[in-house]
């Protein structure tokens, strides 16, 4: 599948296959499409409507309708040599700000942000409010390919005249009102087809002759060939996230749902493999146009690993989505891989390529963890096996989960933190926590421990009650008819997703500084309680003091081997902490039975994070980062990266719910293919979950950050997402260019 590389590689470059000139005309186009690109007009004409002509109906009819006609609204564009049709634009340009409208300060009593925060203000103690971010799943795109929107009426119809209560009625209700827009919003589209057709001669006018025809057979109908299943998916992308302008959620694992469309028409030729790519290509560069600024703003697909069968589940679809994201600099879609010991070698050597070469997009999930680890949190084989990739890194079984899988952080060494001080942030002084016992009571690390993780427990109560909050305020002013609809359960329930329709309704929260938790503890085990070369009140005034004047104790203290070592005591422990973090979570419930998901990652708050925690009993000083995800501490990647890599390969991560990631940030000069294959397959091989990283050299990223002119399109791997480096907050850039670069 490989030919010659591709105009945006060096001679030094993989060898992608080319993009063709459509395609690379195409790119260009949207760049400047997405750099002038018009306002959204969805909220002016949501609000319209709903203070407007259907300012007496019902809440839940008000909504649809409104929000119907906000759809029924957006602008028809077509564009220029394309062979898909339809396009919305979700994100402004940073420099254009949002529109008033006349209805803002009456739409706050139904803003459920606003609602949330009041609502959990008055019941939630302020430590610990989280939020409720909707997104980061994906749907049952099946049900409009196989069925059309055609026959998915016809079932929400029936469904309606036979409906139990009046929350399924408004439910089934909303569907329709909203699916039935969907297909005159595309009824448009052909109208405006028509009129350049009438007008066209040639070749033009075949195109656009061809083009009504496409859209007039989808969505409305089954989809027959790849090129009707990419419209009709597309289009069913557009309308669901027009409902749902959230970040996180995307197309999910696109080859396994369309891979088979295209495998048929490859076996009957109607279809190239170079026609194929092309609209590959022209897909992945209009879901970028779309949210081309908002880097962090991740619209996932997930390709390859196991299916339902336990047999690799990779096609030539898989290869196509990688081949063509990794010949653009865009940073939208994020392109995830699934592997596995199971994967063919030429699917492990493109990833490896991608990895390499592809401009620090890759993410890669490793099978033979992951679904253990769903199946180990409830998640029945044939769920786990069609999981995806919800935005930055989030785990859930594609088209069966509710969307709260982005719902907070917890500061995990933090937690520690104030369990040693008796609840004195060590940062502000001021008290954070009502805790009667500081470091000097316990007399034992065991009690000690203990005393941790009851505060973990009822942190963690404390967040499902909040997020409990936001879920019920979500489900009340901002129900997804459309999502719902596509969601497994949710029809037969006859409840929107968020209301309990949803096979599983977890919240997804991302546990941060696992292993700064970790080195801390093992450094006060070792020196309190073990070797006794400090007493647990001197440690306590040497972190009251940030170590000033207790500069022998530090040294002390940095001399323990922690985590990232290979030494197993501190690797023990290291697993010990996060078998408590994620068990003591995915034991609570949330309000419809589901449980708080572990997400070990760091997105952008690792500066924030960082810069809360005073000093720690390792001897780090206050403010000093924590490490990314599951990834040993800077410090302790100084002795390379197979040490590093070692120590983190003893953790059982078949604990983590929602996905433990890995950054392993490499110095371009050192590392190559058959080094990386080599890296990747003992990950693999030995029980690593997720690897992501960066390839790109320290001195680029300096130069960028003194002179970001000079780098619009730099793209690094931030937590989770991959961004431009010259659009990342400043506190952001330096954290990625102050991690440790491996070389050797």
């Amino acid at each position: 599948m490989t030919q010659a590389m591709t105009d945006t590689q060096s001679a030094a470059g993989p060898p992608f296959p080319p993009l063709s000139p459509r395609i690379r005309r195409w790119r260009e186009a949207s760049r400047e499409r997405s750099d002038c690109s018009p306002q959204p007009t969805r909220q002016h004409d949501l609000l319209a409507a709903f203070f407007g002509p259907y300012a007496d109906l019902p809440f839940p009819e008000r909504y649809a309708r409104a929000m119907a006609q906000a759809l029924e609204a957006a602008p028809v564009y077509l564009l220029e040599d394309e062979r898909l049709v339809g396009m919305t634009y979700q994100v402004c340009r940073p420099d254009v700000p949002p529109q008033p409208t006349p209805w803002d300060e009456q739409w706050r009593a139904y803003d459920p942000h606003l609602q949330t925060a009041q609502r959990q203000a008055e019941q939630i103690e302020p430590y610990l409010r989280v939020g409720g971010a909707p997104g980061h799943i994906g749907w049952r795109w099946d049900r409009i390919l196989e069925r059309g929107i055609a026959g998915h009426l016809a079932d929400l119809e029936a469904r309606l005249t036979s409906a139990p209560d009046a929350r399924a009625h408004a439910l089934y209700q909303g569907a329709i009102i909203l699916w039935q827009t969907v297909l005159r919003w595309n009824d448009r589209h052909i109208a405006a087809l028509r009129e350049l057709a009438a007008a066209a001669t040639g070749e033009e006018r075949s195109r656009l002759e061809g083009l009504i025809a496409l859209c007039q057979r989808v969505p409305r109908y089954p989809a027959r060939t790849f090129h009707e299943a990419l419209q009709s998916f597309y289009v069913q992308h557009l309308a669901v996230m027009f409902e749902n302008p959230y970040g996180g959620n995307g197309p999910g694992r696109m080859d396994a749902i369309l891979g088979p469309y295209l495998e048929r028409d490859l076996a009957d030729g109607r279809i190239s493999l170079d026609e194929a790519r092309d609209l590959v290509a022209e897909l992945i560069i209009r879901l970028h146009e779309r949210i081309a600024h908002a880097d962090g703003w991740v619209e996932a697909v997930t390709v390859g690993g196991l299916g339902p069968g336990s047999a690799p589940a990779e096609n030539t679809l898989t290869h196509l989505i990688i081949e063509c994201v990794a010949a653009m600099d865009i940073t939208h879609p994020s392109v995830y891989v699934r592997l596995s010991t199971q994967s063919s070698d030429e699917l492990l050597d493109l990833t490896v390529r991608y990895l390499l070469h592809g401009r620090n997009r890759a993410q890669v999930y490793n099978d033979d963890v992951v679904l253990p680890a769903l199946r180990r949190g409830g998640v029945p084989a044939a769920d786990a096996a069609v999981y995806m990739a919800g935005g930055c890194m989030e785990i859930s079984s594609q088209g069966a989960a509710c969307d709260l899988n982005f719902a907070g952080t917890l500061n995990i060494a933090k937690t520690l933190e104030l369990v040693l001080t008796g609840g004195i942030d060590l940062v502000s002084g001021q008290r954070r926590l009502a805790l009667d016992r500081d470091l000097a009571a316990y007399e034992s690390f065991d009690t000690l421990y203990r005393a941790f993780e009851d505060e973990l427990a009822r942190q963690y109560a404390e967040m499902v009650r909040a997020i409990d909050i936001a879920s019920a305020t979500y489900a009340e002013l901002r129900p997804c008819y459309l999502l719902s609809s596509l969601v497994d359960d949710c029809l037969d329930r006859g409840r929107e997703q968020q209301d309990g329709g949803a096979r599983y309704h977890d919240y997804g929260f991302a546990p941060l500084g696992i292993t700064t938790a970790a080195d801390a503890l093992h450094a006060l085990d070792v020196a309190v309680y073990r070797e006794r070369f400090v007493t647990a009140a001197e440690l306590l005034s040497a972190l009251r003091a940030d170590f000033a004047g207790f500069e022998a104790l530090r040294a002390r203290l940095r001399a323990i081997p922690p985590y990232g070592h290979e030494a197993p005591e501190a690797d023990d422990l290291c697993q010990r902490v996060l078998a408590s973090v994620c068990d003591l979570a995915t034991a609570q419930r949330t309000r419809f039975g589901g449980r708080l998901k572990p997400m070990v990652f760091n997105f952008v708050w690792t500066p924030g994070a960082s810069k809360a925690l005073g000093a720690r009993p390792d001897g780090s000083r206050a403010g000093e980062a924590i490490g990314h995800g599951l990834t040993p501490a800077k410090r302790a990647m100084t002795s390379g990266i197979t040490p590093a890599m070692n120590s983190c390969l003893t953790l059982d991560c078949t604990c983590v719910l929602g996905g433990a990631t890995t950054m392993w940030d490499m110095d371009p000069q050192w590392i190559d293919e058959p080094l990386l294959r080599a890296l990747l397959t003992s990950f693999l091989q030995r029980g690593g979950m997720i690897f992501q990283g960066n390839m790109t050299s320290v001195a680029d990223l300096e130069d960028a950050y003194a002179h970001p002119e000079r780098h619009p399109n730099l793209i690094v791997r931030v937590g989770g997402f991959s961004a431009r480096f010259v659009t990342l907050d400043r506190d952001v850039q330096l954290d990625v260019l102050a991690r440790h670069r491996h070389r050797g």
